[in-house]
């Protein structure tokens, strides 16, 4: 302001401002409560928005979402349950069931169980024929009681063949060597090593003995007098071996 109370002029180019200092400062009272109106009108507007907006157009998309979802599950849990409640199927009993008299009898004596190198093979032999000097041979035919030694091919078994002989004479049984993997020559050799004659040595030509009895290494079949056969004892020499008793067995009773 100039002295003759007019706007003076601006050096730095901002417009003339009009400003009137009040002789009392209590003569702001009004505007100073007008404007804290104002704040707190705002205050309360940001307090309406916030409780609002999950209300407004874009808030009600994800819990509507979330409720449609919900719906959806708890309607396919329910048409699940419900068809296979209709379907007829009957539910599997979670009980365990009772072992059956074969199953109880068989824990009940585990001595009679075979071995891993053991199987029973109740029955009778093949009706089939094996070659011996070569002529085919009936296998019912053999002189019985006996023992049927597997020999398949490539097998280091002189060892448990001699002893296996041995074990046979001593309970009057007689030993067939049986080439099972086609290599005769090999059995007639471990049968001369084993003080055998030839005319124990013959050849599965039919296969009907490896068929049978799946042999596993030296392999012994045991015949009994009327023809039946008790067991497969496989692997002979390697932790599997005949007892006196199962040889002794074939044998019939003396009267």
């Amino acid at each position: 302001m100039n002295a003759s109370g007019e706007p003076d002029r601006d050096d730095f180019g901002l417009p003339p401002v009009g400003i009137q200092i009040p002789d009392d400062a209590r003569e702001l009272d009004r505007d100073v409560q007008a404007y804290h109106r104002e704040l707190r009108a705002q205050r309360r507007q940001v307090r309406l928005g916030r409780l609002h907006a999950p209300l407004t157009r874009d808030g009600l998309v994800l819990p509507l979402l979330a409720g449609c979802l919900a719906m959806v599950l708890i309607s396919g849990v329910l048409l699940t349950v419900f068809t296979a409640g209709q379907s007829g199927t009957p539910a599997r009993s979670l009980a365990p069931s009772a072992p059956s008299a074969r199953t109880r009898n068989a824990s009940a004596s585990p001595a009679a169980s075979p071995g891993p190198s053991a199987v029973q093979a109740a029955g009778r032999l093949p009706d089939a024929k094996v070659t011996i000097a070569g002529q085919p041979v009936g296998l019912s035919s053999l002189m019985i009681p006996s023992v049927l030694a597997l020999v398949p091919a490539g097998c280091q078994c002189s060892a448990a063949l001699r002893q296996l002989g041995r074990q046979a004479a001593a309970a009057h049984v007689s030993l067939y060597l049986v080439s099972v993997g086609g290599d005769t020559r090999q059995v007639l050799r471990l049968a001369a090593r084993a003080g055998k004659p030839q005319a124990s040595v013959a050849d599965d030509t039919s296969q009907a003995l490896s068929s049978a009895y799946h042999p596993r290494g030296l392999t012994a079949v045991l015949v009994t007098a009327d023809g039946a056969v008790t067991a497969a004892v496989r692997d002979l020499g390697r932790g599997s071996r005949l007892t006196a008793g199962q040889l002794r067995s074939l044998a019939p009773a003396s009267p």
